[in-house]
This record gives C-alpha cells, sequence and structure tokens, in this order.
C-alpha cells in the first residue's frame, strides 16, 4: 500500500469516527431524558422513605387497620398502624380510599425463563436430560422479560422461577430431577438485583402411575394394562432412589476428608437436600403419585413439598397429618381424568384447606402469571374463605418456601413488597395503583398496557358506502 494510500485510508476512518462520535452526541441530546433516567432509577433501587397514609392497612398476619400508615425506609418497613408519626423526609402517599396489601407471590412459574412458546430459543426452563440437580434456574431468567411487567402491574411482586417442562400446568416435563428453582422479586435490572434465593428448592418431577392410550388416557384403548404401568412406574422411582443412594454415599465420601473421591458436581448438588438440607419440591398429581412421593420424602428426610396435586383430595388426611403443603395449579381449567367431578379444581384449595393442608397458588407458567389473583378468587366461590384465598397468593407461599420471615405480610422488619390499589385485588375490576418492590415504586408500564393505549387512541376512521 502506498503512503498517499495509507494517508486516505486513516482520514476516512478518522471521518467515521467523527461522524459516530457526533451520532452518538446527538442521540444523547434528543434522548436527554433517557440518559438521565438511568442514575436516578439506580439511586432509587438503593433505598429512599415512602409513607402510605389513611389507607386501610390489610397486614394479612394481623388483620387490616382502617385509616392506617405503613411506612417503607431503605426497602424495609419500619412502622405500621394508626398513629404512626412519619419521618421528615418522607415520600407520601395519599391512600383515602386506597388499600395496602401485600405484595403477592407465583409459588411456581416459570417466569423470566420462557417468552413465546412457540419459539424454542426463547425457552430455557428446561435442559437436556432427566438428571440435572445441579443446574440452577438462576443462570437462565432473564430479566428484560416482556411477561415479567405485565405480572408487576398486577400486584405479582416476587416468584420462584422454577426449571422443569417450560409449559402450562401439568406439562410437568417428565420424571427426574430437573434442577434449582430461583426465589426472585419481580424488579431489577440483573438477575442479582432481583434474587431472594439463589437457590429456593430442588425441583423433581415424579413418575406419573398411567398407561397411556386411552380415550381419555386410561388404561384401556390398546395402551398398557394397570400392571405394566406400575411395574414401570416402580422402575422410574427405583431410579430415583439409585441418584438418592449415590449422593449419600458421595457425602460420606466427601465428609470422611478422602482425597480420592473424584469431584461430582451432579451428586455434590443432590446431597444437599438430604436431611431436610434444602426443601424438595416434587411435582405430582395423581393421589397415588403423591402418594409415593411422601413415601419417598420419609425415607430419605427430604423437606417435601407437593406442585401440582390435583388428587390430592383423596389423601388430605395424610397431607395435614405429615404437615405437607401444596402448591395448587390453576383452578381455572378443566379437570382432570375421566371420571373426576366437573367442579373439582374449583373445590380442591376449600377441601385441602378445610383438612388443614397448607396451600399456595401458583400459575406454573410464564404469560399467565398476572391471573394468579383471579385463580385464588375463583376458589372463593367453592368454598374457600376469602380471608384464605387472600394469605394463598402472600403469606402462605412465603412460609411454603421458607421466607415468611421477611416476605408475605405487613409486618414491621419485612421486605416492603406491597400494592396499593382501589379494592381488593382478587377482584378483575380493582386497579392496582402504586407497586413498592423493595421498598420502592416500581414502574407499572408493560406490553399490554403500551398495546392498549395504541388502539385505544387509534384515529377514527370514516366509513362511507356506495349505493347503486
Amino acid at each position: 500500500m502506498t503512503r498517499r494510500s495509507r494517508d486516505t485510508l486513516e482520514n476516512t476512518t478518522n471521518d467515521r469516527i467523527d461522524t459516530m462520535v457526533k451520532s452518538i452526541v446527538a442521540t444523547a441530546t434528543v434522548l436527554g431524558t433517557v440518559v438521565l433516567a438511568l442514575p436516578a432509577q439506580a439511586a432509587a433501587q438503593e433505598g429512599g422513605t415512602f409513607a402510605v397514609q389513611g389507607a386501610t392497612i390489610h397486614t394479612v398476619a394481623d388483620g387490616a387497620i382502617e385509616n392506617g400508615t405503613i411506612v417503607l425506609r431503605d426497602g424495609r418497613i419500619i412502622a405500621v398502624g394508626r398513629d404512626v408519626e412519619i419521618p421528615a423526609d418522607a415520600e407520601i402517599i395519599d391512600g383515602e380510599g386506597k388499600h395496602v396489601f401485600p405484595g403477592m407471590i407465583d409459588a411456581f412459574s416459570s417466569l423470566g425463563l420462557t417468552e413465546v412458546g412457540a419459539v424454542a430459543v426463547t425457552n430455557d426452563a428446561s435442559e437436556l436430560g432427566r438428571w440435572n440437580p445441579h443446574l440452577n434456574a438462576h443462570t437462565a431468567i432473564h430479566p428484560a422479560s416482556e411477561h415479567i411487567p405485565v405480572a408487576r402491574a398486577n400486584g405479582i411482586t416476587h416468584t420462584m422461577a422454577a426449571p422443569g417442562g417450560g409449559g402450562r400446568f401439568g406439562g410437568g416435563g417428565g420424571s427426574g430431577i430437573q434442577g434449582q428453582a430461583t426465589l426472585i422479586h419481580l424488579d431489577g435490572w440483573t438477575v442479582e438485583e432481583m434474587e431472594i434465593e439463589k437457590t429456593a428448592a430442588m425441583v423433581l418431577g415424579w413418575p406419573t402411575l398411567s398407561a397411556g392410550g386411552g380415550r381419555f388416557g386410561g388404561f384401556g384403548g390398546g395402551g398398557r394394562s394397570f400392571r405394566q404401568a406400575q411395574e414401570r412406574f416402580d422402575e422410574q422411582v427405583a431410579e430415583m432412589d439409585e441418584w438418592f443412594v449415590a449422593a449419600q454415599h458421595y457425602r460420606q465420601a466427601v465428609e470422611s476428608g478422602s482425597n480420592r473421591v473424584p469431584r461430582n458436581i451432579q451428586l455434590e448438588h443432590l446431597s444437599r437436600v438430604l436431611d431436610q438440607g434444602m426443601k424438595v419440591i416434587v411435582r405430582a398429581n395423581g393421589w397415588r403419585e403423591i402418594e409415593s412421593a411422601v413415601e419417598f420424602a420419609e425415607k430419605w428426610n427430604l423437606d417435601l413439598v407437593i406442585a401440582g396435586g390435583t388428587g390430592a383430595r383423596e389423601i388430605a388426611g395424610t397431607l395435614a397429618e405429615k404437615n405437607i403443603p401444596v402448591i395448587l395449579g390453576p383452578v381455572q381449567r378443566l379437570p382432570q381424568g375421566e371420571d373426576t367431578a366437573y367442579d373439582d379444581p374449583n373445590t380442591l384449595p376449600g377441601v385441602l384447606h378445610d383438612a388443614g393442608v397448607e396451600i399456595a397458588f401458583a400459575t406454573f407458567n410464564s404469560a399467565d402469571s398476572r391471573t394468579l389473583p383471579y385463580e385464588a378468587a375463583n376458589s372463593v366461590s367453592w368454598g374457600l374463605t376469602k380471608d384464605a384465598a387472600l394469605e394463598a397468593v402472600t403469606l402462605a407461599p412465603a412460609r411454603v418456601l421458607g421466607v415468611d420471615d421477611r416476605l408475605g405480610s405487613l409486618e414491621v422488619g419485612k421486605v416492603g413488597n406491597l400494592i396499593v390499589t382501589d379494592g381488593d385485588p382478587l377482584e378483575i375490576t380493582t386497579e392496582i395503583e402504586w407497586v413498592f418492590i423493595k421498598g420502592v415504586p416500581s414502574d407499572l408500564d408493560n406490553k399490554h398496557r403500551s398495546l392498549w393505549e395504541k388502539y385505544d387512541n387509534r384515529p377514527a376512521r370514516r366509513v362511507t358506502t356506495t349505493t347503486t
């Protein structure tokens, strides 16, 4: 290359750089409000003092407080009551005629793990293979998911993002060890900012005792016989047991101090659930499958939670006696099984609650997470008390997941996750006016709202008709 050519190339490159710099500066000038807003939002996440004054405070843990005030500082609730002194630096929200509730928790969802169900590359809720105790949903959560702000705007402030399936309720993801679930706030730039518990539970998909092939998925119609289905079921449970035996032996070898034990990531993580070292959430529906999971948990001394539980009414007494909670799926669905009563999904929550079983509602979904309060509300018409329904989306899931010391109710010292509404959040007509996450107001803009505003403001078109 000649010197002249080099000079020409350098000048061209410098011109392009100058153009890029000018373009960036111009963009920053035009979008100045956006650029300046970033530090402000980051600062807001660090804390602040807020007070909702004169509202009805629904504590869940200790009844309702009429004309009450709740104060948040640095992410925590510092005062709740009628005669509350509001700090001088607090930003006050007029709560007259308003209601304050704890933020709701979707106890089992795929929020942040899946975006468009029909597009495989946007789904990261499940992994290849059946045995993945070492995998953690934390690494796959996408904070910029469009589903998160939609759920948040309807009062869902935190969720357990769980691996396995990634589809709608009942998908299950097959039998095996599906991985570790993560408990998150539904606000934050990064998953680290959203994190409540990086490892909230180990998720197991329990084998299904059905032969398939029948008209309604039963044992007839060309499928396997019950005996064959039972044999297959027992084989899969035995396979699960082998993994736990291996995890136990691995832990014993490591604790012995032997230097000859090669590291095994799968067994290392699985061994953490032994002796109730970590919650184990088993996805099981039929009463036989639930009963089998309970027996397995007793054998291995697991801190068991049942997820799904569509057949739990048949063994409700056993679950209550053994203090095993159930995370229920959507109530607004068709019954499962050809002999199941038409109202089974609707009445199940009330039956379990009356039997003394701790229940929590969940959507087992991402796009439908916003409907969580309506699943709870639907059960009220079928026997569940209104207070129990509210508790099943607030304090009960916090207890089930072992975080009720921090979340689930409006009490001094707890994290400031709450919502301010114009009515009952379980009613579909109620407006969520404020959402606080970690003591800070969250943005309520979302895809649903922007589309509604777009088409609500569509210019009217004149329609002309021609007659002949």
